[in-house]
């Protein structure tokens, strides 16, 4: 019964997202009203158990502390790789890079279906081979643009 009521909620909030991912501003509206109305609910609640100020501060931050939640509540897993990486925040990229990146992830899936075929092509010619049976590995450029992208061709061979 669980299982098909978070199915559900889980189906409706990838429709919902990916619709209103169309529409942003939007999006941050009703978002921005959603998390206002949850702490206005929070803070209402801390009011009924009379709770102070300093204990509401330290009780939230052993929960998130706990939870690792505290920084990237408050700064976003995002914003932190990226300022590792030295990288544009999404809103600051234009619609050619954000079109290169899609691209570059394009060729990674693609890249690891292929690597994922390779490796049942493997199996299959490995399971039923002798013990024998050896694995030649060649590690081969694929691109003129970027040097560090490889295809790795991968041969069995039979002594």
């Amino acid at each position: 019964m669980f299982k098909k009521v978070f199915h559900f909620f889980d189906k409706l909030e990838d429709k919902i997202r990916h619709r209103l991912s169309k529409s942003p501003v939007v999006y941050a509206i009703i978002g921005g009203v959603a998390v206002v109305l949850f702490w206005r609910g929070v803070w209402h609640l801390a009011d009924q158990y009379n709770m102070s100020a300093w204990a509401s501060l330290i009780v939230s931050v052993i929960i998130m502390l706990a939870t690792g939640t505290l920084v990237s509540f408050f700064i976003g897993e995002q914003i932190l790789l990226s300022g590792l990486r030295e990288e544009k925040r999404l809103d600051e990229k234009t619609e050619e890079e954000i079109e290169q990146e899609d691209d570059r992830l394009a060729r990674i899936r693609s890249e690891i279906d292929e690597i994922r075929n390779d490796v049942e092509t493997i199996k299959s010619a490995v399971a039923p081979a002798s013990k024998r049976t050896a694995i030649k590995k060649e590690v081969v450029p694929i691109g003129k643009k970027e040097k560090s992208e490889t295809k790795i061709k991968i041969k069995v061979l039979k002594k």
